[in-house]
């Protein structure tokens, strides 16, 4: 076994413990304090997060977000990717995959024919979070252990690299700019009119934008990890797709002058959960885009249901009440009807 072949196993278990658990340590941290409204429990994303994190969908013994170490496309189904004649998670335990990141470190590499000219795998899917965090990681780690004087890094150290990864790439992710400002509403009349006309228009919205699906985001996703059931996939995006249509739907209507602030807020809140649910469909081809989702998304859920309870208060601070059964009531009563129990859905 060559010299490489020995300290890849060390980083390969070192990478599928922290994975998860850094993962899951910063999920936490950026989620700490948020009271969950009722579709979004702390438990579901924890299990959700570590079964991305030991998927392997092909049974080759490298977790699916790996793959991408060694140039394995991550929805490859093969357990032998390279035609060596045993498992890829097998080649890698003997040091014949090697990867792309340390191709610029001089040691002996498989003579395979079944390999590039360069005893190298091709190199690894570019343009996935997955990727860039697989090939950041062993680049730090390899680059730290050498000036440890190639001992063994710490578990705290490699933690610490791992967190760094984390936070720049999850910094990357949270940076994306509102979908709409101020300056982009039509804010048009006040009062108790306006407001009527304005519920009644947003639910109508909200209502023609609704998806069929009956069961929540997290639920297809855990079928799709859990279960490996990629029909759940299409009906995730269609998820998004109606939350994106309801956030563009209500930018377009005129909103009274007490109420912009709060459809702003809405509106922007749609938007993000949109995109964030978006990304729960990547998670066959991208595990980490799936990953950094879930860690939002306690926090874009919370804040949907916050934008419709301050929506609520504004009504109720203006004297405006629509009974049920009225146009806009719905809407303006949601976030009552939940806390009384009373069995309701997003209009």
């Amino acid at each position: 076994m060559n010299t490489m072949g020995q300290i890849l196993p060390n980083v390969r278990v070192t990478l599928a413990v922290l994975f998860s658990a850094v993962i899951i340590i910063v999920s936490f941290e950026l989620t700490r304090g948020i009271e969950s409204p009722p579709s979004a429990q702390a438990s579901a994303e924890s299990a959700l997060l570590q079964a991305i994190a030991t998927k392997d969908s092909s049974g080759d013994g490298l977790p699916d977000w790996e793959k991408s170490l060694y140039g394995i496309p991550v929805d490859a189904t093969t357990t032998d990717y390279f035609n060596l004649g045993m498992t890829d998670g097998e080649a890698v335990e003997k040091g014949l995959i090697v990867p792309k990141a340390i191709a610029d470190i001089p040691t002996a590499t498989s003579t395979s024919a079944s390999l590039s000219a360069d005893g190298l795998p091709p190199p690894a899917d570019t343009g996935t979070l997955t990727a860039a965090f697989s090939q950041k990681f062993l680049s730090l780690y390899l680059s730290a252990k050498q000036n440890n004087g190639g001992v063994d890094l710490s578990g705290s150290d490699t933690a610490n690299i791992a967190s760094q990864v984390m936070d720049s790439l999850s910094s990357t992710i949270t940076t994306s700019p509102d979908f709409k400002s101020a300056g982009d509403l039509n804010v048009s009349g006040s009062g108790p009119d306006a407001m009527k006309t304005f519920a009644a228009e947003a639910q109508a919205v909200m209502a023609k934008n609704a998806p069929s699906e009956r069961i929540t985001e997290i639920t297809y996703l855990e079928n799709a990890v859990e279960n490996n059931d990629t029909s759940a996939l299409p009906h995730i995006a269609a998820i998004a797709k109606a939350n994106r249509d309801s956030a563009v739907g209500l930018a377009a209507i005129p909103v009274p002058a007490e109420l912009a602030a709060d459809d702003l807020f809405l509106i922007n809140s749609l938007m993000r959960l949109s995109e964030i649910i978006n990304d729960f469909a990547n998670v066959n081809t991208d595990p980490l885009t799936a990953m950094l989702a879930l860690q939002q998304y306690l926090q874009a859920t919370q804040n949907l249901w916050e934008a419709f309870a301050n929506i609520g208060a504004a009504y109720a601070t203006a004297g405006v009440v629509l009974p049920a059964g009225t146009p806009g009531a719905s809407l303006v009563n949601l976030i009552s009807n939940v806390s009384t129990g009373q069995k309701t859905q997003i209009p």
